[in-house]
């Protein structure tokens, strides 16, 4: 009976030459899982508990196959559902911070206290989304939880999150293998690296076959109270790696690479809807007045986030929209009003973003809706929606700023964030963790919210993240949202303006860090 479905994905074809104005399609890895591994893992880790370890079967089954599961994962996801929804659900094996045979020996109680005992002092989970690429779960450590843990100065709960996937998308990504190997848990997790990127602390590794990262937001910087340092975040995260047991998943028939291709478009020509080429940023607006760097990637077919149009993408900055009418001499181009339509994807800002040529950039793109037009009576200029884009699953904790759509399924793990709108609102209509809405629903209003009310001008800020070897990574959603846009207006835009210099090369360096975005 082989056990192991296959070895690792194949390297995908290289894509065509795009003409100008064509977009293309990600490229997609998609792993083999090696179940006799996990299953011999599972055995190990009851087996500490014989009176447990005898409800469970592993003999006379062969996995490989859908219609013949094996009796051992079915018994464990029928348990472990009644604390992680839909977890046999996952094509993956499930690692997460939770000892289900010590649990079971005792009473199984699902208060938070008890589930704490058994999750090495982190709460019971805030989100957990499982699906046909995998699984992710966030989980939260109090501060002072775990006799064994350093005082830190942060003072709020850390926040973890692990994904397990099939998917991998292949980036061109000038700054991999940054990480270092982890001694202490080379035994445990062969092969374990861990690395600061765009913001997080992450631990990476292979394991059954299957890719996992384990990450927490932090600042490479001094502790400060109301923001953890990095060297805070390492022993919250290698707590929770310790702690990792496999409590579920199933298997899957196996998914097919996908190669880069073209990416659909409507035929009819838009009137009036223009844009500039992606990469093309204001001048000298980059980290180190470096400029864009052109990515003619629709990494998704998306609903457009505003519900309606007009809208449009230019940088927020009055600073570098009148240096730029300055230098032009001429009236504004790309005011905050009109098409064309302007990248600011890596427009300077401290973030880590590895894909712009300084290393650091904007994360994403500001959008800003529209006037009311003409004869519209429902429309209120400061009540304009912002619906998910595909459907999914959102991530967001209370009193945050942020509101995270996640997507998982046989052909995409992706994430799609949503920035500025107001935290108080978002809490009220219960945009937070494990809320499932569909694509088109209503999420909220475009507001003006950085840290607090009136902190930036009026505008969605948009972000997509895809899932890498290296954990969750940004990408330019410039092109994304352009297509998304054709789709809305029922047009092919224009784009104009092609006088795009080579980027320069990539700076090696990534420091994370925080401003406006």
């Amino acid at each position: 009976m082989a056990f192991c479905v296959g070895a690792a994905a194949v390297a995908l074809i290289a894509p065509a030459t795009l003409r100008a104005d064509e977009f293309r399609t990600p490229a997609v890895s998609a792993l083999r899982v090696d179940w006799r591994a996990a299953l011999d893992q599972l055995r190990g880790e009851i087996g500490t508990q014989p009176a447990i370890a005898s409800r469970f079967t592993f003999t006379g089954v062969d996995p490989s196959r859908r219609s013949d599961l094996p009796p051992a994962l079915v018994q464990l996801n029928a348990i472990t559902s009644a604390l992680f929804t839909g977890i046999s659900q996952s094509a993956v094996p499930v690692l997460l911070p939770f000892d289900t045979a010590s649990w079971l020996a005792t009473d199984g109680a699902t208060d938070s206290a008890t589930l704490a005992r058994y999750q090495q002092g982190f709460r019971p989970a805030e989100m957990f989304d499982a699906g046909p690429a995998g699984y992710d779960a966030l989980f939260a450590l109090e501060p002072g939880a775990g006799d064994d843990m350093p005082a830190r100065i942060f003072a709020e709960p850390v926040e973890v999150q692990i994904t397990g996937s099939l998917l991998t998308y292949d980036l061109d990504d000038p700054r991999a293998d940054t990480s270092a190997p982890v001694l202490a848990f080379a035994a445990r997790f062969p092969g374990l690296r861990r690395f600061i990127r765009e913001g997080y602390l992450r631990y990476a590794f292979t394991r059954f076959g299957v890719a996992y990262v384990v990450s927490i937001q932090c600042l490479d910087s001094t502790p400060r109270r109301k923001r953890l340092a990095c060297r805070e975040a390492y022993p919250v995260a290698e707590r929770f790696l310790k702690a990792l047991r496999v409590v579920g998943g199933m298997p899957a028939p196996p998914l097919p690479d996908r190669a880069t291709g073209i990416a659909e478009r409507p035929v009819t020509p838009s009137p009036d809807f223009t844009y500039r080429p992606s990469g093309d940023i204001i001048a000298n607006s980059g980290s180190r007045n470096q400029g864009g760097r052109p990515d003619p990637t629709a990494y998704s077919q998306i609903r457009f986030p505003l519900a309606q149009a007009p809208a449009y993408i230019h940088s927020q900055s009055s600073r570098l929209r009148r240096a730029e009418r300055q230098r032009s001499g001429a009236d504004e181009p790309s005011g905050p009003y009109a098409y064309p339509w302007r990248d600011n994807f890596c427009e300077g800002r401290s973030f880590g973003v590895g894909q712009c040529p300084a290393g650091r950039g904007h994360q994403g793109q500001d959008i800003r809706p529209g006037a009311c037009l003409p004869g519209s009576e429902d429309c209120d200029p400061r009540q304009q929606a912002v619906v998910a884009v595909r459907d999914g699953m959102l991530i967001r904790s209370p009193r945050q700023q942020a509101a995270t759509l996640q997507v998982n399924s046989a052909t995409e793990h992706i994430r799609f964030r949503y920035m500025h709108m107001d935290p108080r609102r978002m809490d009220r209509d219960g945009v937070l963790n494990g809320r499932r809405v569909a694509e088109g629903e209503p999420i909220g209003v475009v507001s003006n919210y950085l840290d607090r009310p009136n902190g930036t001008t009026r505008h969605l800020h948009f972000d997509v993240q895809l899932f890498t070897p290296d954990g969750w990574l940004w990408v330019n959603p410039y092109v994304t949202l352009i297509s998304a846009y054709e789709r809305l207006i029922g047009g092919h835009g224009s784009e104009i303006g092609r006088e795009q210099p080579t980027a320069p090369a990539l700076a090696k360096s990534d420091a994370p860090g925080s401003a406006e975005n």
